[in-house]
Order: structure tokens, then C-alpha cells, then sequence
């Protein structure tokens, strides 16, 4: 079976957890581009709570970005998001026991201000697989299907989402566990960016994924 997955911006834990159990995956890559989702935004865990981090993207004009495909989309680079989401980062997990074995590659990328939405957002998701300790093959799709009902298809691409109402996949497999968080003073906090678990537990990151 083919895991099919949304384009996703630092993608949350369960994004790996879905690549890591079916042993790779599709990306989205023909879909039109819709708002409030992970294709722009992820969430990490700071003094305060929960901190989405967003990615301006530009319009294309008098279009409106849910009307543009995937891979159309290009960043807004107007205001500097890429240092002010890496000192977020630094801020929230500076004291995490393996941040600084990741952030300068996560930097790297950042600062190379990608033109296109897609393309950053592979990018990073193929070096956190690496981080992960992840083999898997990142394909993707080449035409738009709506619905995969009776294909060989496990189609994610609206499942994870920050406004899904079903339970997590880690929930359903079994797989959820908390580890150590910098900030979780009333308990583990879950439906983070994978980054949040890398940073805390590093190399062990793949023990709460598989």
C-alpha cells in the first residue's frame, strides 16, 4: 500500500511515524494550495505554550492562493520569517539536549530562501528524515486525484492537519508516548512538529516513531 501525504512545513511527529510504518511515501504534489494548513505552518513548544510558526506566501497577484497548485506557491520574503522562525526555534529550545546537532543544517536551509513553497518544504522533510534515522523514498504524485476510495492508497493528506478531528495516527497505531520536553510544566504536550522531539531526544527520536 502507498502512503500519500500533503506537502507539510516542519511536519508534525505523526507525518514521520506514517512515512517510517508504510516505508516511504507520495507527496502531493498536484494539488491546489489550501490555507490553514501544515503546507505553510508548524507548531513548537515554548515557555508560553504552543507557537505556530508560519510562512508568508505571495498570491500571485489578484489570484487567490487556494485557486494556485502546490507547487506554484512562492514565499514572501518581505519581512525576514526565516531568522525570526530560527530564533523562535533557538528560544524554545536552546536547552534541549540536541539542538545544537541539528539547528545549523535546519538554518542552512532556511537562509537559502527557497522561492518555491514545495521545494523548501521537501527539502526539509527529506533532512529530517535523515535525523530521524529514516531510509524511505519521497516520491510524488503526478496527477491530482480527489479520492482514492478502493486503490491501494492510505491517503493522509487531509488526516493530518492542525484542525482534524480524528485522533492522532500515534494514538491509533499504539506508538504514543511522551518523551522529555523543555517546557511541559503541566505535562507532555503532543501534535508538535517533529522538531520539538529531534531537539529533546535526538538520535532516540526513531524509538517514538516505529
Amino acid at each position: 500500500m502507498r502512503l500519500l501525504l500533503s506537502s507539510a512545513y516542519f511536519p508534525p511527529v505523526e507525518y514521520f511515524a506514517a512515512i517510517a510504518k508504510y516505508g516511504g511515501a507520495l507527496v502531493e504534489a498536484c494539488e491546489n494550495y489550501q490555507k490553514q494548513s501544515y503546507r505553510n505552518r508548524c507548531t513548537i513548544l515554548t515557555a508560553n505554550g504552543k507557537m505556530n510558526l508560519n510562512i508568508p506566501v505571495l498570491r500571485g497577484g489578484e489570484n487567490l492562493t487556494h485557486s494556485i497548485p502546490i507547487a506554484e506557491i512562492g514565499i514572501d520574503y518581505q519581512e525576514n520569517w526565516p531568522i525570526r522562525h530560527i530564533r523562535a526555534m533557538e528560544a524554545a529550545y536552546r536547552n534541549s539536549p540536541f539542538f545544537d546537532y541539528y539547528i545549523d543544517d535546519i538554518s542552512a536551509i532556511l537562509l537559502k530562501r527557497e522561492k518555491s513553497l514545495f521545494a523548501l518544504n521537501l527539502s526539509l522533510t527529506r533532512l529530517l528524515l535523515s535525523f530521524c534515522g529514516i531510509k524511505a523514498e519521497i516520491g510524488l504524485t503526478e496527477e491530482f486525484v480527489a479520492d482514492y476510495e478502493g486503490q491501494d492508497v492510505a491517503d493522509f493528506r487531509n488526516r493530518i492537519h492542525p484542525k482534524s478531528k480524528m485522533p492522532s495516527l500515534l494514538k491509533e497505531w499504539g506508538k504514543e508516548k511522551p518523551w522529555w520536553q523543555v517546557f511541559a510544566p503541566q505535562g507532555f504536550v503532543s501534535d508538535l512538529s517533529i522538531v520539538d522531539l529531534l531537539f529533546n531526544e535526538g538520535p532516540n527520536a526513531i524509538s517514538f516513531l516505529v
